[in-house]
Order: C-alpha cells, then sequence, then structure tokens
C-alpha cells in the first residue's frame, strides 16, 4: 500500500475536538510504513530481535500500530494480555509467558516494578511515551523485513478467559496470512475502504487489506460504556464503510441512532460478534445503514474465523427458529475450513478417528481444522491435550467448547458453550436455546441459564435449571410483589415451551458479569456462583 497508494490515510486517531469535529492524527501508508521501519531498528537497538517475546502494554492507536508492525519485520513475537482481565489473572498470566521484553507506557513500567517476581524474566524495557515519535527520529529505516517462514511464531494472543482461566495462544505467521486471506475473501474488503475497529487487535488487519483505520474514542478496556455519539460521530466524519463491534456495543449505537433518527448510508458492513446476535437487533441495524449489511462472524482466539452469516439469510430464513429456541444460526464454514460435530465423551480423546461423529440434527461438540486453527496454547501441555486432536494426515484439530449442531443445509447452530450447559431432571438444557425464549419478554435485556441448588442433594434441593434476568434497566422490578409479577410473567413464557417449562426459579440482577474483551459473553458460572444460596 506504502508504494501503490502512499498518500492514502492509514491510521488516524482522535486527539481532540473542535466544535462538533473530531480531530485527528494522521498517517499516510508511506509515512506510516516509514516510521515502523524506525520502530523496528530502535527495536532491534533495544536487544529486541527475532524470537525475542515482548509483553506489549500501549493504548490502542498509533503507537500500537507501529509497534505491533514493526514486530513482524523484526520477527520479534509480542505478547498481547487483556489489561481489564483482573490484576490477579494478569500477573498469572505475565509469569507464564516469561516475556524476555517490556514496551509499555510509563504505568506498565511502574507495574512490572511493583510486582516484580511476575517480571522477573524481562531483561529489556522500552518506554513508549508522548516523545517516542521524536526518538523514532533518530533511527534510519533498517534493512526493511527480515523473512519469516510460515510456522514461526507470530504472537502470543489470550483467550478472554470467559469460561476458565485465560490462556496464551500460539500464533504462527502462517495463520495470521490465512486470516486476512478468509477474513477478506468472505466479506469482500476491497483497499481503500474507511474501517472503524471496536475490538482493538482487528485494527492491526486493515494495513494488510489496505483500510484506512480510524481509532475510535472509547476505553477498550470497557468497551460497553462507549459514548454513541463519539462512534456515530466519526462515522459520519470520516466515511467510514466498515465497522467491527460485540452486540452490546451496537444496541447501544442502534438504539442511539434511532432516537436521533440517524442513518449511516456509507456503512458497507458492520460485523457483530463476540456472543450470539440477536436477530431484532440485525433488523434493527439494517434500517440504520441503508446502503450496507450485518454479517455475524463465528469463530475463537483459537481459530478465527470459522464460519459466517449475514442478516438477510438470519431475517429471511432462520430468525423465526432461533426465537422458537432452536439455537442461533452462525452460518456455513468458511472456505478451507473443515469441521465435524461429535459426542461429549469424559476425557475426552486425543485422536480425531476415536471420536463419534454425530448426525445432522443431534447437539455435540464442534470440533475444527483449517489453516487458521491454532495447535497449541502457551506454556500450557495439559490444556492443549484437552483442547487438541489429531488425525491421520496429522492436521490438528481444536475442541471450540460450544454445543452445536447441523441442519440439512450444513450450517451450524449454536446452543451454548459446552462449560454452561445444565444437566438436571435427566436433561440437557442449553443456554441459547433456553435464553431466546425469555429475551423476548419486552422488559428483558438479556438472561442467563443457571444451575441452581445443591448437587448433593435430592429433590427440590438438588441442582436445578433456573434464569438470571438483567432486565431493562428502567423496568428493574423493586419491590418483592414487582419481582412475583415479572416472575409470572416469564414463567408464562416458558410454560408455552418443551425445553424451557423446567425452569422455575427467576434471579433479578442489575447487571451481569461479562467479558472484558467484548462485554457481551455473561459469565455465567460466576452468576451460578453468586447466586448459589440466594433464594429466588
Amino acid at each position: 500500500m506504502a508504494a501503490a497508494h502512499p498518500d492514502v490515510a492509514a491510521v488516524r486517531v482522535p486527539v481532540g475536538e473542535k466544535g462538533e469535529t473530531i480531530l485527528y492524527d494522521e498517517r499516510s501508508f508511506a509515512l506510516l510504513e516509514k516510521e515502523t521501519r524506525r520502530t523496528a531498528a530502535l527495536l532491534d537497538a533495544c536487544g529486541i530481535r527475532q524470537g525475542t517475546r515482548t509483553l506489549v502494554m500501549v493504548r490502542p492507536g498509533l503507537d500500537l500500530i507501529r509497534l505491533v508492525f514493526a514486530f513482524f519485520m523484526t520477527g520479534a513475537v509480542p505478547v498481547v494480555i487483556d489489561p481489564g482481565m483482573g490484576l490477579r489473572s494478569f500477573l498469572q498470566c505475565v509469569r507464564r509467558t516469561r516475556p524476555e521484553a517490556l514496551v509499555g507506557i510509563p504505568l506498565a513500567q511502574i507495574i512490572s516494578h511493583v510486582f516484580r517476581p511476575s517480571f522477573r524474566s524481562v531483561r529489556t524495557r522500552l518506554s513508549i511515551t508522548g516523545r517516542f515519535p521524536r526518538r523514532l527520529e533518530g533511527f534510519g529505516e533498517g534493512q526493511g523485513a527480515r523473512l519469516l517462514r510460515a510456522g514461526e511464531t507470530a504472537a502470543i494472543l489470550f483467550t478472554s478467559g470467559s469460561t476458565g482461566a485465560p490462556k496464551g495462544v500460539v500464533y504462527t505467521h502462517g495463520m495470521f496470512d490465512a486470516q486476512v486471506r478468509l477474513i477478506g475473501k468472505r466479506f469482500e474488503i476491497q483497499p481503500g475502504e474507511v474501517d472503524l475497529p471496536m475490538l482493538p487487535i482487528f485494527a492491526l488487519f486493515n494495513p494488510a487489506f489496505g483500510m484506512t483505520t480510524v481509532v475510535p474514542k472509547m476505553n477498550p478496556s470497557r468497551p460497553a460504556t462507549v459514548d454513541p455519539l463519539h462512534i456515530v460521530r466519526a462515522i459520519q466524519q470520516n466515511g467510514v464503510t466498515n465497522s467491527f463491534g460485540s452486540p452490546v456495543l451496537w444496541e447501544k449505537i442502534s438504539r442511539y441512532a434511532e432516537a436521533n433518527s440517524i442513518q449511516l448510508p456509507t456503512v458497507r458492513r458492520v460485523l457483530m460478534a463476540g456472543a450470539a446476535v440477536p436477530p431484532a437487533l440485525m433488523e434493527r441495524f439494517r434500517r440504520i445503514i441503508p446502503n450496507g449489511e450485518v454479517f455475524s462472524p463465528y469463530g475463537a482466539t483459537e481459530a478465527l474465523p470459522v464460519a459466517a452469516i449475514s442478516a438477510a439469510e438470519v431475517l429471511g430464513e432462520t430468525r423465526s427458529q432461533t426465537e422458537a429456541g432452536a439455537g442461533s444460526c452462525v452460518g456455513v464454514p468458511l472456505r478451507e475450513i473443515d469441521i465435524r460435530v461429535v459426542a461429549l465423551r469424559e476425557p475426552p480423546e486425543n485422536r480425531l478417528e476415536d471420536t463419534v461423529e454425530l448426525p445432522a440434527g443431534e447437539v455435540g461438540e464442534l470440533l475444527v481444522c483449517g489453516p487458521v486453527v491454532t495447535e497449541t496454547y502457551d506454556s500450557l501441555p495439559e490444556a492443549s491435550r484437552a483442547a487438541k486432536l489429531t488425525d491421520q494426515t496429522g492436521r490438528v484439530w481444536h475442541r471450540m467448547g460450544d454445543l452445536v449442531y447441523l441442519d440439512a443445509n450444513g450450517r451450524i447452530w449454536f446452543c451454548g458453550r459446552k462449560a454452561e450447559r445444565v444437566e438436571a431432571h435427566g436433561t440437557v438444557f442449553y443456554p441459547d436455546r433456553c435464553e431466546a425464549i425469555f429475551n423476548a419478554h419486552p422488559r428483558v435485556f438479556r438472561t442467563a441459564l443457571i444451575a441452581w441448588g445443591d448437587a448433593s442433594k435430592e429433590g427440590e434441593e438438588a441442582l436445578q435449571p433456573a434464569l438470571a434476568v438483567e432486565p431493562e434497566r428502567e423496568a428493574f422490578p423493586k419491590s418483592s410483589a414487582a419481582r412475583a409479577e415479572f416472575a409470572a410473567e416469564l414463567r408464562a413464557l416458558a410454560e408455552a415451551h418443551p425445553h424451557t417449562r423446567a425452569i422455575q426459579k427467576y434471579f433479578f440482577v442489575r447487571r451481569f458479569p461479562v467479558d472484558v474483551r467484548h462485554n457481551a459473553k455473561i459469565h455465567r458460572l460466576t452468576l451460578a456462583k453468586r447466586l448459589a444460596h440466594v433464594t429466588p
């Protein structure tokens, strides 16, 4: 892009406002390339070279983009950990990863000294301050990028930890290359487009696509607190054509746009991911982007992308089934991705040929294989053995941890996480299939299926399916009578469907615990612990 379109804007970072206009610090592709090469030369001078594990603690924006591509130029290995996961989990991830270098803002440097035992592997520190661009001026542009092999480690990226401890996932350069290829083809992304990525890591794909990155004005560690006005204004001012965000973000933005009669005609596609996307949200957002389409890509940190579905397919074919409790259809697998739905077994098998493949319509665990499927977790051999299988050709398959089934057209229907299913009364209750029934209530924002009771007891006190309810903010029941009335309405919905009739316990919660990355994945296991000794 720097050679073909040197003057096209590569990245715009908000630096302030003048009236209703957002002010940006902008870099062209040519200038970004030049600064990235100088950053690579600086890293090399600091001893951060090919294979150096480097913990990156830099705020999203221009510095992060320059640094990550400089790591790729030198062959150094960036380690990216969500700081919002909590200090204890964060430090545990640092200790396990054993970074040799730390590139971060001054606060990150202070943390590394205060919690020195967790950072004892760090030998090199590079502080990123406001003077960083000036510091780059003292370096030449080096010899260019090193030639790296597809199988070399490119980065360590951490899972969100929504159903367990966060784990470092080993990415290779070949996997990143395949991601760019599959995402670009599936969504027909063209050079010259403008992207507003509301998940910082997605900004790193844009230079490879030839898209201009507009960094949004938001707190990346708390995305659900975003002011929708800032997002709408950024889209309008920059002619944004593409944007990625979680359903919770788009819910907030769509309500703001509808309340203010706003349409966004420049947007060609909106990607919603991080949790199941309600069909009603897709329908609402299509009205806001009259010249675009909504897509829901499906995958995980360990395997992304796996599948995708458009709003047109959801609203035209699958919506009625989803709202009746059939689960969420996430589409057919992308080209180059192989899948298999297998029966659950304890302990799980390590060879693909030992699994039992299920026919269409039967719920089981999803296994995936392809060029974007990672092969191992970092420094977690037991977790790798539990999540990875090999077939007779030596290919690695990943257990998604998701319960799904296939329909007659080969589409994947998501029913919930394996760890969050509820087994009671000789029946398995699936979160996504049950919650859809209750989410249709006009006063419900979202719900969460949980197991409630005492597993060591029998009868009424034994584990049973229950529902945690997060009402719309203004609809939260403030008295016992209001809670009883609300619960009765939900119970009536449950009675109308065979797979939810056994759900008789309802808990009203003001705010669900959610993942730090998307603020969309509900921590159902955490909710179950909190409500274990609460009387509904």
